[in-house]
């Protein structure tokens, strides 16, 4: 039986998860995109990180970093455990899911675009993981080195020469 005590806890809790999860569901299904791209089970894998994640609320540790950084460390999981049993044919030269794209974009925006996706081609998938989560997701670099258990130094230098290179290659692609 839940005494009321309880019930209060568990309603601030489920309302603290809700404002989590508007507040990151469309980042979180980005950064997935990016890592597995293929929407439809992007789709899939960020409902079980979100699942996942409020299962294990009650993990969360402050003290370790933040919310937002604990929940895409529990959606690079669900994605890599996916990529692990590699159930699906995956195309890993098609372009990356954007959220709510535009449908019309300008001239330019339609050539930066075709920029990057090829600049992106270029990269690893450990560097296209860390522009995902700089980008993406919004992470600062300390939370990044949370979610890929690095040091913060190892992982500023790597987030650095990640997006050195997506410029150059960029440049190299106009």
């Amino acid at each position: 039986m839940i005494v009321p005590a309880q019930a209060a806890r568990k309603s601030t809790a489920d309302a603290r998860f809700e404002d989590l999860y508007r507040s990151s569901h469309q980042d979180v299904f980005a950064y997935v995109s990016s890592l597995l791209r293929d929407r439809s089970l992007a789709e899939d894998v960020t409902a079980t990180a979100f699942e996942r994640a409020y299962r294990r609320s009650n993990s969360f540790d402050p003290k370790r970093g933040s919310q937002r950084a604990w929940l895409f460390g529990i959606a690079r999981n669900a994605a890599l455990d996916e990529l692990r049993r590699g159930k699906r044919v995956r195309a890993l030269e098609s372009e990356p899911v954007a959220g709510d794209a535009p449908v019309v974009e300008s001239a330019e925006a339609s050539i930066r675009r075709a920029a990057i996706g090829e600049a992106m081609k270029k990269l690893t998938a450990r560097e296209r993981e860390l522009v995902g989560l700089k980008f993406f997701a919004g992470l600062k670099t300390t939370e990044i080195a949370t979610v890929i258990s690095a040091s913060e130094s190892a992982t500023a230098m790597r987030v650095h020469r990640t997006i050195e290179k997506l410029r150059r290659a960029c440049n190299e692609a106009h």
